[in-house]
């Protein structure tokens, strides 16, 4: 069967299933406005960047960002579905969580894109294992921080070493934002049936049991220490 085929078919699936294409929807529009917010913060934190080179590969990691919002407003549009109408649903909670965790220096705004959205990005790439092949693969190209990851750690572990002191504030940070982010994640797959049918199984598709939600959480925890470790901080 060619790519093309394989995609009908998928699409075809979604069409005769209502409640499994309103969960695939909803996924898609909840990571659309997680790229596009981090699109426009990256911009906004370009300012307060000291360097020149900083600024553009903020600059560069934010159309990244608006890429990958693209990518998943066309496919909203694909399964005929209004992205500002499908956006619209998770506005307040980003709105509330970038409330809760605005940064007040560069430093903590690149732990942020790091660190607070990494955390929220795993969580997805849980949720795609109860998706089709499909739209799997575009959550996996989307939730992939493999182009900021190599920067901010770069940029936070000179920090540290420049003012050693950074560090002891920025593992605070850090827990923060891991803490806001998981709540944030916790928030929209409650309000959302259809998430929390993808994730718990009942919309005729098996879903993780009580076991398997808590292994997920560990792998969250687990990712969230790697990123710190990473970055030379304690988890």
């Amino acid at each position: 069967m060619t790519s093309e085929s394989k995609n009908q078919e998928f699409d075809q699936e979604l069409a005769n299933d209502p409640e499994y294409r309103a969960a695939v929807i909803d996924l898609l529009a909840v990571l659309a406005v997680g790229e596009l917010t981090a699109f426009e913060r990256m911009a906004a934190d370009s300012v307060l960047a000291p360097t020149y080179a900083d600024k553009a590969a903020m600059g560069e990691l934010a159309t990244i960002e608006f890429k990958h919002f693209i990518a998943l407003r066309n496919r909203l549009i694909e399964l005929g579905a209004d992205p500002e109408v499908a956006l619209e649903p998770f506005r307040q909670t980003l709105e509330d969580f970038h409330t809760k965790t605005k940064p007040t220096d560069w430093l903590e705004g690149l732990m942020k894109a790091f660190v607070g959205d990494g955390i929220g990005l795993d969580f997805y790439r849980e949720i795609s294992s109860y998706v089709d092949p499909r739209t799997r693969e575009l959550v996996l190209e989307v939730c992939d921080d493999l182009s900021q990851a190599a920067y901010v750690v770069d940029r936070i572990r000179l920090a540290i070493v420049e003012d050693p002191k950074v560090a002891g504030r920025l593992a605070l940070w850090g827990r923060r934002l891991v803490g806001e982010a998981l709540s944030q994640a916790q928030r929209v797959a409650a309000e959302r049936d259809a998430l929390s049918a993808l994730i718990i199984g009942g919309i005729d598709r098996p879903g993780a049991d009580l076991a398997e939600i808590g292994r997920m959480l560990a792998r969250l925890t687990e990712s969230h220490s790697r990123r710190m470790a990473d970055l030379g901080l304690a988890a």
